[in-house]
């Protein structure tokens, strides 16, 4: 679904398109150094990308690839299901302002952990995965998962990998959200959850909002 909504954004908005992405500025590498880093899938990254941003103690979040058998995949592919990646955020945080523990309560919270995808996107490229580097990300996962899977009927489908390589995703895709705030699925589908995250967990936004 979301391919349909990106062809017809760039079909009709090529000259917006253009402008939008002269304006994106990658961080400066040195504003991200004593950071952690976190990998997580829950549907498409736009819409992840814009909830870890929301959160007090990320600093930078940046839409990817990982988890499937190919290197340097391109979104197309990706999309064409040839490569086995999901759409990942890498995210950028403090962890004496944010623990990734409360980061995996922000995965399970902003989205229904019962279905491969989230609505209006399911399949592969949008399952559910929290990547882990170490063993105690590993257990605080999987913990995570036992006591969430009491709040559902349905079997949590969401999957605790190793994570092995992350590859960063098109320019165009990087703060598409705050950069393209009328594109179609951005206003029905990205602004939505991202709201109802908000809601859900006022206590862990940054001050002064998204």
């Amino acid at each position: 679904m979301k391919t349909l909504f990106i062809a017809l954004f760039f079909l009709f908005n090529i000259q917006e398109c253009e402008s939008s992405n002269d304006n994106y500025q990658a961080i400066d590498a040195t504003e991200l150094e004593g950071l952690e880093t976190a990998y997580f899938a829950s549907g498409c990254f736009w819409c992840v990308e814009a909830i870890y941003e929301s959160v007090e103690g990320v600093k930078e979040v940046i839409s990817g690839y990982a988890g499937g058998r190919e290197e340097n995949p391109t979104y197309q592919q990706v999309g064409a299901h040839m490569t086995g990646h999901a759409e990942v955020v890498e995210v950028h945080y403090d962890p004496e302002v944010v623990s990734f523990e409360t980061l995996v309560q922000v995965f399970y919270g902003s989205q229904d952990p019962t279905t491969v995808g989230q609505r209006p996107d399911f399949g592969e490229v949008y399952r559910s995965v929290i990547f882990f580097k170490n063993k105690e990300e590993k257990a605080i996962a999987k913990a995570a998962k036992a006591a969430i899977a009491e709040n559902y009927k349905e079997r949590i489908v969401t999957e605790i990998v190793p994570f092995v390589k992350f590859w960063k995703g098109e320019d165009y895709h990087q703060d598409f959200e705050k950069r393209n705030p009328n594109q179609s699925y951005i206003r029905a589908v990205s602004v939505p959850r991202l709201n109802r995250f908000k809601a859900k967990f006022p206590e862990l936004l940054k001050k002064g909002g998204h």
